[in-house]
């Protein structure tokens, strides 16, 4: 099949895998994908595809990592950065070293760079797959956060551990004063060059919409989509890591878009967009997984002839070891930092065994792992196949499948365990902050003596009912945008003298207008309670989000209303004819 019709094959599939994992909610949705790829390509005539490494990680993974750094809490990852970088360099370091060395003993056939290659391959953790696994079961807070951060980072490190160690395949060389060199200026070149692309696309995009408004809403968008395989490619290309360049582009966007609060038709489209690109990507990634799958096992089963047993006894010690060593460093290497995250209020949830019992299931492998194996070349520098790659391929797609089954089982027996949290802290920094939000929007109900003396006696009179109508609904904390049944136009109440009608429109349209500019002031609120770091970023979008589609309502309806206080009476009476 041509490439361009296996990734419209795989994204249609994707798309409807996630409607089937609605109807099937025991099995997580990247096991249903995984296990639909498997059966398209298990029999003699089925679906086989073969594709570019590169394009595949050039294609799929920047804008998963841009959307990861975009999308992550940024109060919670600074907050808890030492948790954070323990897991994401520390256990990668770990991970890389002592399973490469345990990889090499277990199979010497496998050259050591190789078996570099495959813990690097496979020190990435997946924190989309816990979500899908873990979704209302009651998952600590803090404790995804963790994870969160830590798949962000260590998507990173454990593809740039995986360069260093196929460089080192394909040349025989390995240095450790170069690879601290190289590792250094591809880290920090990376976040340098994806952190400038972010702020002139920031820049760039303010620029413009101060000119435009929302009218270049739907070119911003598109822009921002594109910016994360702009990102990747600028670091590719002057030889730094392309996906941290990713990484920082989606966190600058981020901090850019905290100056963005009046710009309601981009902010929507960008959610919208986001979150199809998201869902379509990961579901994309396990299809793919599942597609190889059955050739993945059919080669190395040949291979293997009637030693097949080997290859499901090594799958089980690498994985396992993997887990072992991860419950390791968090027993001896995180614990310490998490104490003292907890004592100082960063994080809820007191450090103990069952916690890192969770925190270790929850070490899944998933989409970048795939994307790391697949990428290792299939030839060295001379025109040999490079060593050991279908066992490196294999080994990483039995490793996947094994902490996604492990994690599936061991994570909601494991969740039912913990003690029962009380209020979340993220539920009650959204309830102050709307609590903030409606006495700001009562604040801005005042009319100021300008108002007063440039407008008639009868507006004064009117907006201060309206005023009082809508403190009213603050003070009772009910819904902002009702359903507009005391205000609404109907055909009995044009059947009212004129003079009775024409005030009916004109408060009608005064009430939409105060309620608009209740909702601004709001959103101007919550935007300064995140900068503030009162709220995280999660809370600002949803909370945002519910004043957005409110706003859009009113909008609608104030267009209507205005219209209709402008008609004439002859022009009412045919409109009730």
């Amino acid at each position: 099949m041509h490439t361009v019709e296996i990734v419209l094959l795989v994204l249609l599939l994707g798309s409807l895998t996630g409607i089937a994992a609605r109807y099937v909610r025991a099995i997580p949705l990247p096991l249903i994908q995984i296990a639909l790829g498997a059966l398209m390509a298990w029999p003699q005539k089925g679906l086989h595809i073969a594709f570019d490494p590169e394009l595949f990680l050039l294609l799929f993974i920047p804008p998963l990592l841009f959307a990861d750094g975009w999308r992550i809490p940024k109060r919670e990852f600074f907050a808890l950065h030492r948790p954070i970088l323990l897991l994401a360099l520390g256990l990668v370091l770990f991970t890389v070293l002592g399973l490469g060395w345990l990889i090499h003993w277990l199979i010497p056939g496998m050259p050591l760079t190789v078996a570099f290659a495959l813990a690097a391959v496979v020190s990435p953790t997946d924190a989309v797959a816990v979500s899908a696994i873990t979704r209302n079961l009651g998952m600590p807070e803090k404790t995804m956060h963790i994870l969160e951060g830590e798949s962000l980072l260590n998507d990173a490190s454990g593809l740039v551990a995986l360069k260093f160690a196929i460089v080192a395949t394909l040349t025989g060389l390995f240095s450790w004063t170069e690879v601290a060199k190289e590792f250094m200026w591809m880290a920090l070149g990376g976040l340098g060059v994806g952190a400038l692309l972010g702020w002139g696309f920031a820049h760039g995009r303010s620029t413009i919409t101060r000119r435009l408004g929302d009218v270049a809403a739907t070119q911003m968008v598109l822009l921002l989509a594109l910016l994360p395989f702009a990102a990747y490619i600028v670091g590719e290309k002057i030889g730094v890591s392309g996906i941290l360049a990713a990484v920082a582009a989606g966190i600058t966007t981020n901090f850019a878009d905290l100056e963005r609060s009046s710009y309601v038709s981009e902010r929507m489209q960008t959610e919208g967009t986001w979150s199809l690109i998201e869902a379509s990507f990961n579901g994309a990634i396990f299809l793919l997984l599942g597609l190889q799958l059955p050739s993945i096992i059919g080669v190395n089963l040949h291979d293997a002839g009637d030693q097949w047993w080997m290859l499901i006894l090594y799958v089980v010690l690498v994985s396992s070891a993997l887990l072992l060593m991860r419950w390791i460093w968090l027993t001896l290497g995180v614990q310490g930092s998490l104490a003292r995250a907890h004592h100082q209020g960063k994080m809820a949830e007191r450090p103990s065994h069952l916690l890192n019992l969770l925190t270790t299931m929850a070490g899944i492998r998933g989409a970048v792992t795939l994307a790391g194996a697949l990428s290792v070349p299939m030839l060295l520098n001379n025109g040999q196949p490079f060593p050991g790659r279908n066992m490196l391929i294999f080994l990483a797609t039995g490793t996947i499948l094994f902490t996604l089954v492990l994690g599936s089982i061991s994570l909601p027996l494991i969740l039912r365990r913990l003690p029962p949290p009380g209020e979340s802290p993220t539920v009650r920094e959204e309830r102050l902050a709307r609590s903030e939000a409606c006495h700001a929007a009562m604040r801005g109900l005042t009319l100021s003596d300008e108002e007063i003396h440039s407008n008639t006696a009868e507006w004064v009179h009117m907006h201060q009912e309206v005023m009082g109508h809508l403190t009213q609904e603050y003070r009772n904390r009910a819904q902002l945008l009702d359903d507009g049944s005391g205000t609404a136009l109907s055909i009995e109440a044009q059947r009212e003298a004129p003079e009775v009608v024409r005030q009916r429109k004109l408060r009608y349209v005064l009430e939409l207008e105060l309620r608009l500019r209740c909702i601004h002031l709001e959103r101007d609120t919550l935007y300064a309670e995140r900068q503030a770091h009162r709220i995280n970023d999660e809370s600002l979008r949803h909370l945002v989000s519910e004043l957005d589609m409110q706003e859009i309502a009113l909008r609608k309806r104030l267009t209507v209303a205005r219209r209709a206080a402008a008609m004439t009476d002859e022009e009412a009476r045919t409109v009730e004819h």
